[in-house]
């Protein structure tokens, strides 16, 4: 049986044969041996089985790991050590299939063409990884770096410690940990930052705590698993302000964004309460709302070509095609999902990939499914980022999906298109929305016009201050009487030592209207010194 940290039994197999006499973890904790009577069994850590060996070696009584997971040895029944190692491990890219053949030699499949490429080694293999275009593989002395278009010639450079742990990979630079540290190079070999943060445990770092974009890197702390460090990929110093990111509850599983501009890079994350957060990496001054955009999510994963995230909620698999609606229009969020039976996908499945308009899925068994999702809203990404408005009308209208207009309203608010804004929400009849933006397009003063669009995504602070800061004072009044908050509303009109009567005027004909009496000390104070004057 597997059990997660928090207890949660998330795999138990059928009764074996023999009795087991022996289970280890390899050092990664990405998979396990268990040791039976003539029986070797190497299996995954969510508990599905890779391969099955019947050594005629009695029973296996103890098995130890190598530091570098890519061997173990058994102590077994009739007096003799066995020794195996882990070799045939895949990685999978587009249109390529790598296989570890032999310890030291990798086969390059090309599906679309058939051509076969046999990669040699001078040590044997730990890691690798498969993705942007990129192979990246380290022996026990020296890294490899591959390009997908070329197989004949590798970058290679030597390691400071043998035993890399894990490998990331973003489209500009990838990222080593090994037991000394982290380190960040780029694709042609060299070292751009080794970030560092208090009480920094290598060993324990895996896909689901660490994660890179290309200018970013987020590590989740081992020992309060509540906070994220996040650092700037390039120097390696924390970002903004220098605090770590910290949640309510612990997390568990973090997520960058690989796309967009570095002002507005994203994390996701997964809490233990299983609860999907997201919120901005870039905190200065202003602290940044995190997020809750779905429940009970068990896996997810960012795209490689446009910031789209999907995810597996309970019985379903969710793809939110613009996770930033929610800073732009809260109630729009549930128009821009895309949402599919997961079902078939049994207990516990786990997102391997999302690459192009393909989602890779693995079972609870070890099989893969692949699905496809829609390739529009890829595009209305590409087309918003280049700031083609009229192009992305012209697809939604092609396509006719509400998701789609849905997504584009809020791309356009967040870029401050009103025009394209008003077409998409009039598409998805939010009329009252409509109303309100064509009301802004008439504001005579810039500064107003961008304040009431701030106000329309729910920023009333930031409205005030813009106001302010432009000494538009009776606006920022009214904004704040419209929103009722009269405290705020006269505090400003006492301050700026105007429209104090107006205030007055309007807070009274709200009572009046209710049929209350007033009894805000504030209110009573200055009333006894303001006629009022009520048309």
């Amino acid at each position: 049986k597997v059990w997660d940290s928090y207890g949660r039994l998330l795999y138990s197999s059928q009764p074996h044969e023999y009795p087991i006499t022996s289970v280890a973890w390899a050092v990664d904790g990405e998979l396990f041996a268990v040791g039976s009577f003539h029986t070797l069994r190497l299996c995954d850590k969510t508990g599905w089985s890779y391969a099955l060996e019947k050594p005629n070696t009695g029973s296996i009584f103890s098995i130890a790991w190598s530091i570098d997971g890519t061997q173990l040895a058994g102590a077994c029944g009739n007096g003799h050590v066995i020794f195996a190692h882990v070799v045939e491990q895949r990685w999978e890219w587009k249109n390529f299939e790598i296989t570890l053949i032999k310890r030291r030699t990798m086969e390059v499949h090309n599906v679309l063409n058939d051509a076969v490429d046999l990669l040699e080694f001078r040590d044997r293999v730990i890691k690798a990884s498969l993705n942007y275009g990129h192979l990246v593989v380290s022996t026990s002395l020296q890294c490899y770096v591959f390009s997908t278009k070329n197989w004949n010639t590798p970058l290679i450079f030597d390691l400071k410690e043998g035993t890399v742990s894990l490998i990331l990979q973003a489209e500009r630079h990838f990222l080593l940990v090994d037991g000394g540290g982290l380190y960040l190079y780029s694709y042609e070999g060299r070292l751009i930052s080794s970030p560092k943060f208090p009480g920094m445990r290598t060993d324990i770092l895996n896909a689901q705590t660490v994660s890179l974009s290309n200018d970013t890197l987020a590590v989740k702390d081992k020992a309060d698993e509540k906070v994220i460090y996040i650092f700037e990929a390039l120097t390696g110093k924390p970002l903004g302000d220098g605090k770590p990111l910290t949640h309510k509850t612990d997390i568990v599983e973090i997520a960058l964004d690989q796309k967009g501009l570095t002002s507005e890079r994203k994390i996701a994350f997964i809490d233990k309460n299983r609860d999907l957060s997201i919120t901005s990496v870039k905190r200065f001054g202003k602290e940044q709302k995190i997020v809750k955009i779905g429940t009970m999510v068990q896996s997810l994963a960012w795209n490689d070509t446009c910031n789209v995230l999907c995810g597996i909620q309970d019985t379903r698999l969710t793809v939110w095609y613009y996770p930033n609606t929610v800073y732009v229009d809260k109630d729009l969020l549930p128009k821009t999902l895309y949402e599919k039976d997961a079902s078939e996908f049994s207990k516990n499945p786990q997102i391997v990939h999302f690459v192009g308009n393909q989602i890779t899925i693995r079972r609870a068994d070890g099989s893969l499914i692949h699905l496809n999702i829609s390739p529009y809203p890829a595009i209305l990404h590409e087309y918003v980022s280049g700031s083609r408005w009229e192009d992305a009308v012209r697809l939604c209208r092609f396509v006719k999906d509400q998701t789609m207009w849905a997504c584009l309203a809020a791309m356009a608010v967040a870029n401050k298109d009103m025009a394209t804004a008003e077409i998409a929400y009039a598409s998805i009849g939010e009329i009252d929305k409509v109303q309100y933006i064509s009301s802004i397009k008439d504001l005579p003063s810039k500064e107003s016009r961008m304040a009431h669009i701030l106000l329309f995504s729910g920023n009333t602070q930031e409205a005030e201050t813009l106001l302010l800061q432009a000494g538009l004072i009776y606006q920022a009044i009214r904004v704040n009487i419209n929103l009722y908050n009269w405290d705020r509303a006269l505090e400003l009109a006492v301050k700026h030592k105007t429209h104090v009567d107006t205030v007055l005027a309007y807070r009274q004909k709200f009572l009046e209207d209710f049929g209350k009496k007033e009894t805000n000390k504030r209110f009573l104070q200055y009333a006894e010194g303001v006629s009022i004057p009520l048309n």
